[in-house]
């Protein structure tokens, strides 16, 4: 498989090139183009094909392998795992969510509030979501439950 029509690579990106491949792996793997059990080029493989540095394409693969998207099979290669872990674990966080909400008494509408504020702030701030995005809400949810 010619990677070079799967990826494009930003050599003059503001963050770090491993980066680019690995959430432009990730996105293949979502949208199904590259399916579960897809062997992937070696390291050595795509850096020629992408022309980067063996090391940028070896980090991009080692934080896939640690983030469960793909599996290195030793000699036989480096492989699209079976399942996407982010599936299992936004499962178990919107359950966690869910019954959060439901014991302090919010209504769904009022909890997706504080999920859309979560967002909001974790884009424009440039981080990860925390429980700090949605303090200013806080008190005026837990008002309306009562």
């Amino acid at each position: 498989m010619d990677f070079t029509k799967l990826l494009r690579i930003d050599t003059r990106p503001d963050g770090p090139l491993f980066e680019q491949v690995r959430t432009q792996l990730i996105d293949a793997v979502r949208q199904g183009a590259l399916p579960a059990g897809t062997r992937l080029p070696t390291v050595r493989e795509l850096a020629g094909q992408l022309g980067l540095a063996v090391n940028t394409v070896a980090r991009a693969y080692r934080e896939l392998e640690a983030a469960g998207i793909v599996e290195t099979r030793g000699r036989f290669g480096t492989f699209v795992a079976s399942s996407d872990p982010a599936d299992a674990a936004m499962t178990a966080a919107a359950a966690a969510f869910v019954a959060a909400a439901s014991t302090v008494g919010l209504a769904k509408a009022d909890a997706l509030r504080y999920l859309d504020a979560a967002f909001g702030n974790a884009e424009t701030s440039g981080r990860q979501p925390n429980s700090s995005s949605v303090s200013d809400g806080r008190a005026s949810a837990r008002d309306r439950s009562r």
